[in-house]
C-alpha cells in the first residue's frame, strides 16, 4: 500500500471516529459513570432491586462503550506509528501486519458508528420481542422456535441479560408463541428493524415424504415501558385469565393458576406471562408488556397522522424482511438492505450483527427521507 494512501485512509479514519466520539459525548458519558457508581455504592440502593439492576446495568453498558471508544482511539494512534515504523525500515513484514490492522480497524470503527444512528425518541430502551408461528403448520411452529433460539444466542453473546416472559408451546413440536425483554440499553435501537415476517425455505424434517416446505414466523420489537412514559389503560377494559402454566407438550409446570392473561378489548392485544411462580408477579409483568404494545401503537398512529399531514406515506416494516434458504441452495437475504450470508447455520446461530447494523442505516436512510 502506497504512503498516500494509508495516509489517506488513517485520514479518513480519523474524522469518523473524532465524529463518533461527538455524537457519543465521552465527557458526558464519564461524568454519567462517576454518579452511577456514587449511586451503585449506596446501600440503600439495593431496597429496590429493580432500580438497582437498571443502575448497574446502566453503568455497566457505559463503561463498556466508553472502554470500546478509548480502545479504538488508541488502536488509531498506535497503526500511525506502526505505518511510519514499516516505511522508515521499509519492512515488508511490519507494513502486512499494519494493513491488517487497518482493514481490522476500519470495520470495528463502523460498527460503532452504527450506534451514532440510533437517535428514535426510543432507541435507547431495552427491547421487548414477540414471536409468533405464522403460516405453514407445525414446521412454522418449529421455525418461530429456531427464531427464539437465534435471537436468544445474539443476546448472549452479546453479553445482554434476556428475561422470558411466556412462551406458548405447539402440540407437535415449537412453539405456537413467545415474549422476552432484552435486557441492554440500545436493544430497542438495535432490534427495531427485525420487526416483520420471516420467511423459512427447507426440506420440512415433519413431512414423511421429504418434500420442500415454505414457513412464516412474525416477530413484533417493541420498546420496553418506563416511569415517564404515561398509557391510560381503564381496568374495566380488560379481560384477565389466569390458567395453570404448561411446557412442552401441555405438561404442567405449575400445579396453582399462576399464569396471567390479559385481554385490552378495545385494541385486541392479548399479553400473557407464566415465567413467575406468583400469579401477582405475572399479572405485573404482563401489564408492562400491554404497556409496551400500547405505547408502540400510539407512536404509530402519531407517525401517521404526522406522515398525513406531510402528504407523505408510511414506510411499513411489518411486510416480509428476510428469506432464509436452507433447500435446494443455502443463503440468508434480507429484502430491504440486499445483505446475503451463505453460511445459514452460523445466522440461526445468533451471528445477525451484519444484517443488523445495515438494517439500521437502511431504516435512517428511509426516515431522513420521510422527513
Amino acid at each position: 500500500m502506497a504512503a498516500i494512501d494509508a495516509q489517506d485512509q488513517l485520514k479518513e479514519l480519523n474524522s469518523t471516529l473524532t465524529g463518533i466520539e461527538a455524537v457519543l459525548d465521552l465527557d458526558g458519558m464519564r461524568g454519567d459513570i462517576g454518579k452511577l457508581r456514587e449511586e451503585s455504592a449506596d446501600p440503600e440502593l439495593w431496597n429496590d432491586q429493580e432500580r438497582a439492576q437498571k443502575v448497574t446495568r446502566r453503568l455497566s453498558y457505559l463503561g463498556s462503550e466508553l472502554s470500546r471508544v478509548e480502545a479504538l482511539r488508541n488502536r488509531l494512534d498506535d497503526l500511525a506509528v506502526l505505518f511510519e515504523l514499516a516505511w522508515e525500515e521499509d519492512d515488508g513484514d511490519t507494513l502486512g501486519e499494519a494493513e491488517g490492522e487497518l482493514g481490522s480497524l476500519r470495520k470495528d470503527v463502523q460498527q460503532l458508528e452504527v450506534r451514532t444512528l440510533m437517535a428514535g425518541e426510543y432507541d435507547a430502551r431495552e427491547a421487548l420481542v414477540t414471536i409468533n408461528a405464522q403460516a405453514g403448520g407445525v414446521d412454522a411452529a418449529d421455525w418461530a422456535q429456531q427464531l427464539q433460539r437465534m435471537y436468544l444466542r445474539w443476546a448472549e453473546r452479546h453479553g445482554y441479560p434476556t428475561e422470558i416472559y411466556d412462551t406458548s408451546y405447539a402440540e407437535e413440536a415449537g412453539i405456537k408463541s413467545t415474549t422476552f425483554v432484552v435486557r441492554a440499553p440500545y436493544a430497542y435501537g438495535t432490534l427495531r428493524g427485525e420487526h416483520g415476517t420471516h420467511r423459512l425455505v427447507r426440506i420440512s424434517p415433519f413431512d414423511n415424504q421429504g418434500r420442500r416446505q415454505t414457513s412464516f414466523a412474525g416477530l413484533d420489537v417493541v420498546p420496553v415501558v418506563e416511569q415517564s412514559d404515561h398509557i391510560d389503560i381503564d381496568e374495566s377494559e380488560l379481560r384477565i385469565d389466569v390458567y395453570r402454566s404448561s411446557g412442552p407438550g401441555g405438561q404442567g409446570v405449575n400445579t396453582t393458576d399462576s399464569a396471567v392473561r390479559i385481554t385490552h378489548l378495545p385494541s385486541g392485544i392479548v399479553v400473557s406471562c407464566q415465567n413467575e411462580r406468583s400469579q401477582l408477579q405475572n399479572r405485573a409483568s404482563a401489564m408492562n408488556v400491554l404497556q409496551a404494545k400500547l405505547l408502540e401503537r400510539k407512536r404509530q398512529e402519531e407517525a401517521e397522522k404526522m406522515a398525513e399531514l406531510r402528504g407523505k406515506g408510511t414506510t411499513s416494516w411489518g411486510t416480509q424482511i428476510r428469506n432464509y434458504v436452507l433447500h435446494p441452495y443455502q443463503i440468508v437475504k434480507d429484502l430491504r438492505t440486499g445483505v446475503e450470508a451463505g453460511n445459514p447455520t452460523a445466522v440461526l446461530d445468533g451471528e445477525i450483527d451484519e444484517f443488523v447494523e445495515a438494517e439500521i442505516r437502511w431504516m435512517r436512510q428511509q426516515e431522513s427521507a420521510a422527513s
